[in-house]
C-alpha cells in the first residue's frame, strides 16, 4: 500500500486543457505545518484538522440524505467547539463526529423509550498523520459533548 502524502492532489480531468501547479504535492501534512509556520500563518489555520477531500458525506455510513447531513454538521460543530473551548483541539490529530443512521440506540425519554441515531467521536493523535493513536479524551470533556449532542 502506498501512503498517500496529501489529499486533493493529482491533477485535471484533460478534457479542461490547463496545466496545474501544486508546489505541496511531495509533502507530507506535518511538513506543510512547519512551512504554514515559517510563512508567518496565522496558528489555527496551520493546526486546523484535515478535513476529507470527498466531504461530510463520507463520514455518513449508509444513504446520504439532507437530514442525515444537517445532524453531522450540527453534532461535528459541537464536538469542535468544545475540544477547542477546553484546550484539547491542539492535542489532537484529527476530531470528527460519524453519523451511523441505520443503526438505532435505545434510551429513554421521560416514561418513554426512544430510538435514536448512533453518533461516533473519533479522535486521535499524530505526529506524522501515518500512523495514529487514540486520544485520551478526559470523561468530563466527554459528558459534556454527549449531553449537549443529544440534547
Amino acid at each position: 500500500t502506498t501512503i498517500k502524502t496529501h489529499h486533493n492532489v493529482g491533477g485535471l480531468p484533460e478534457r479542461m486543457k490547463m496545466g496545474l501547479l501544486e508546489p505541496l504535492r511531495l509533502l507530507f501534512k506535518d511538513e506543510v505545518r512547519k512551512l504554514g509556520r515559517e510563512l508567518g500563518l496565522a496558528e489555527e489555520s496551520v493546526m486546523r484538522h484535515p478535513f476529507p477531500g470527498p466531504g461530510l458525506g463520507i463520514r455518513i455510513i449508509g444513504e446520504v440524505s439532507r437530514q442525515s447531513a444537517d445532524t453531522l454538521r450540527a453534532a461535528d460543530a459541537i464536538y469542535i467547539e468544545e475540544i477547542k473551548r477546553t484546550g484539547h483541539y491542539h492535542k489532537i490529530g484529527q476530531a470528527f463526529a460519524v453519523l451511523l443512521p441505520t443503526v438505532k440506540s435505545v434510551g429513554v425519554m421521560g416514561d418513554h423509550r426512544t430510538y435514536e441515531n448512533v453518533c461516533v467521536l473519533r479522535a486521535v493523535t499524530t505526529t506524522d498523520f501515518m500512523t495514529a493513536d487514540w486520544y485520551d479524551m478526559p470523561h468530563e470533556v466527554l459528558g459534556r459533548i454527549s449531553n449537549r449532542i443529544i440534547n
